[in-house]
């Protein structure tokens, strides 16, 4: 079968999917949605250029646009459990190669163009055609729109194509991946002290020269041609064996009730593809590069203390750990037990407290390692506990167990957004005038209790239709 046509069946298999669960017009107008939010964020601009100018803005907006490449990169590591658990025994082209005499490369090459092409149609264009649209009532050129969607294309396509890279050589070998970890950690410091651009499309994006327009396609097309050359699909047969464990983890943990689905939970994801790794690896790289454009906005506002605006980013990220905890199971899998959603609902609530060490002690260690960080602790850490729980709180209230796919829903996205970014950017905006302004998040955690006693009612009668 032709590249071409393995494409167009793939374009059609992912709208077959997403408009089975959302209806076609649900789904259609997700980029309608990103459209208009860019659109009412680009009008801000103005309003905002002296604490966050427009360079500034831009690097963030590429760094979020990086990021999403990096998730959706992030296929082979998961690959297994995604088709496994998500689409139990539905019948997908990515797996084609078992059953019929088409090689995995070809398959892996339409892969990445339909994630390429789709995803830029999902997200990329409508975020640009949002901005060019503003660009009129902000005093900008609209062929800056052009040039933003080419940079936001060429951030997304990075992202994409370095962690198919990485993911497709952790299918291989764990050492293989460690070794060209290593190999990008050593090339980046060298490149950093070179004068070459570090971040290609930001440097394309203030001067749309031939020269880091070249480099980015490099870190785009190199990366991905790896990719397809080293892509498995056909994971090698192997049997493994555990103890049963979920007795003993359920006695330690039978003071928090529901101890037995939180150790179904612990097992489902440590010995899963990746283990625990993989919830760290896509934790810990946005916070990341958070915390680095954070020092970077230091520079153009000097004095002000970036740690409780890292915590209200902290606490929307660490929501995404209820995500993961749903993505292994669904309600169905309980139905013949005497169960119900709201327990379900209780167990990965309790989960995710526990999983939420971690992010608290990336917090910590933040404070430690910044200047002043001491004197803003507390009104960070109030900050990170509140928006932790207010946006899990919003989180359960519309989606349920069912995260991972209800926020493609148009009309999901968008309450959910309506929800949560007044709050946030009213705390952001704040705590840059001053820190103690953080201890105003405590008022998040009523209505955070509130949607979470309505979302572990709204749910019992519903279940994700099937593909």
């Amino acid at each position: 079968m032709p590249v071409p046509d393995l494409f167009f069946t793939m374009m059609k298999e992912e709208w077959r999917m997403h408009s089975t669960v959302f209806g076609s017009r649900g789904f259609a107008l997700f980029p309608v949605v990103v459209a208009t939010f860019a659109f009412l964020g680009s009008l801000t601009l103005p309003v905002f250029s002296d604490v966050l100018p427009h360079q500034t803005a831009a690097l963030l907006a590429l760094v979020l646009f990086l990021l999403m490449g990096v998730m959706v990169g992030s296929f082979g590591l998961m690959g297994r459990e995604f088709m496994n658990r998500r689409f139990g025994q539905a019948s997908l082209i990515a797996y084609a190669s078992r059953s019929l005499p088409v090689s995995e490369r070809r398959i892996f090459a339409a892969f990445f163009a339909k994630d390429t092409v789709y995803y830029i149609l999902l997200y990329v264009l409508p975020f640009a055609a949002g901005f060019t649209a503003a660009t009129p009532f902000v005093s900008l050129d609209p062929m800056l729109g052009l040039l933003a969607f080419v940079s936001l294309t060429l951030a997304f396509l990075m992202g994409l194509s370095a962690v198919c890279l990485l993911s497709t050589l952790y299918a291989r070998s764990v050492r293989l991946l460690i070794g060209a970890a290593a190999v990008l950690a050593v090339s980046g410091i060298a490149v950093s002290h070179s004068g070459i651009p570090v971040f290609p499309p930001y440097a394309f994006l203030l001067d749309p020269a031939p020269r880091p327009l070249v480099l980015a396609l490099l870190l785009i097309l190199v990366p991905a041609a790896a990719s397809v050359l080293l892509v498995t699909v056909d994971y090698p047969d192997r049997t493994k064996r555990f103890r049963n464990s979920l007795d003993p983890i359920a006695g330690r943990l039978r003071r928090l009730g529901s101890a037995h689905f939180i150790a179904k939970d612990a097992l489902d994801l440590l010995r899963s593809e990746g283990g625990a790794g993989k919830v760290i690896f896509s934790f810990l790289l946005p916070l990341g590069l958070i915390w680095v454009c954070l020092r970077i906005l230091i520079r153009f506002i000097p004095g002000i203390d970036p740690l409780v605006v890292f915590a209200v980013l902290l606490g929307v990220i660490s929501a995404t750990i209820y995500n993961w905890l749903t993505e292994f199971d669904s309600f169905s899998a309980y139905a013949f037990l005497p169960v119900e959603v709201a327990g379900v609902i209780d167990a990965k609530l309790k989960s995710y407290a526990l999983a939420n060490l971690l992010p608290l002690a990336v917090l910590v260690l933040a404070a430690a390692t910044s200047a002043g960080g001491a004197g803003s602790f507390l009104p960070a850490l109030a900050t990170f506990l509140s928006v932790s729980a207010y946006t899990l709180a919003v989180t359960v209230y519309l989606t349920g167990l069912y995260p991972n796919v209800m926020l493609y829903h148009a009309g999901v996205f968008l309450r959910y957004v309506l929800a949560t970014s007044p709050a946030l950017l009213l705390l952001i905006f704040a705590s840059l005038l001053n820190p103690a302004y953080g201890f105003l998040s405590l008022l998040l955690v009523l209505p955070a209790a509130l949607l979470i006693a309505r979302g572990r009612t709204r749910w019992r009668a519903w279940e994700m239709p099937g593909y």
